[in-house]
């Protein structure tokens, strides 16, 4: 017997936290039946489930892979503006994958792709706190103060980041270029740091989660984790 929102993540077809949204929004039914109620109750053996009148069933094989995202990408499954997704650069992937949070569409970076909705829901939960690492390039120079800031918190309108690493790498006659580490994951939240300083984002790469990094895994191309890389992501 497993919660509706658990069984939907084992499946692959979201993330737990995408898939309360699939059932607020009356796009589940249970035996034929819409289901909204959060946390319903369902059995694989006997009830059939449908995401958008499409029955779906667990995933058995696990898949995880890391991404090489290039910008001009959207971090979703499907996009309502037509544009292209993520899921088409890992297209020759069988099983149903989705990606483990997002990064902007003009972001570029490492993101990690499963059908382990318990795994997802762990990397994602605040709690947490995982660290990731960018390489920021930004218009102007950043002044002590300004760094100094980025490590007490910033206001990105109505919220204060929590303390970040911040080291500047090099700086030209107009930009700066820095790395930059983070332990949440708001909606374009460096881009929102670095704006109210008044440093508007020239460009933007993830280079590493935790202790994952892309290394030298080419811009659009994926990779499968290794056993070791899983364990260390299901030990955060």
């Amino acid at each position: 017997m497993l919660r509706l929102q658990k069984y939907i993540a084992l499946s692959g077809v979201a993330s737990r936290r995408s898939a309360e949204d699939l059932i607020r929004a009356g796009r589940v039914k249970v035996n034929g039946v819409i289901v909204s109620e959060m946390g319903f109750i369902v059995s694989p053996d006997t009830d059939t489930i449908a995401v958008d009148n499409k029955l779906i069933q667990v995933e058995n094989k696990k898949v995880y892979i890391m991404l090489h995202k290039p910008e001009g990408y959207v971090t979703t499954v499907s996009d309502e503006f037509n544009r292209p997704t993520v899921i088409d650069l890992v297209q020759d992937i069988q099983e149903r994958i989705y990606p483990v949070g997002r990064l902007d569409y003009d972001t570029s970076g490492l993101l990690l792709m499963t059908n382990d909705g318990d795994l997802t829901y762990q990397l994602t939960h605040p709690k947490h706190e995982i660290p990731k690492t960018y390489i920021a390039t930004v218009k102007g120079h950043l002044n002590e103060q300004e760094r100094a800031r980025f490590k007490s918190g910033i206001d990105i309108g109505g919220y204060i980041t929590a303390p970040a690493d911040l080291e500047v790498l090099k700086e030209d006659r107009t930009s700066s270029t820095a790395r930059v580490i983070i332990h949440e994951g708001k909606n374009r939240q460096i881009r929102k740091m670095f704006d109210a300083l008044n440093h508007p984002v020239l460009t933007l790469k993830r280079i590493s989660i935790g202790s994952l990094d892309i290394e030298h895994l080419p811009k659009g191309k994926w990779r499968s984790l290794s056993s070791d890389e899983i364990s260390y992501l299901k030990s955060l």
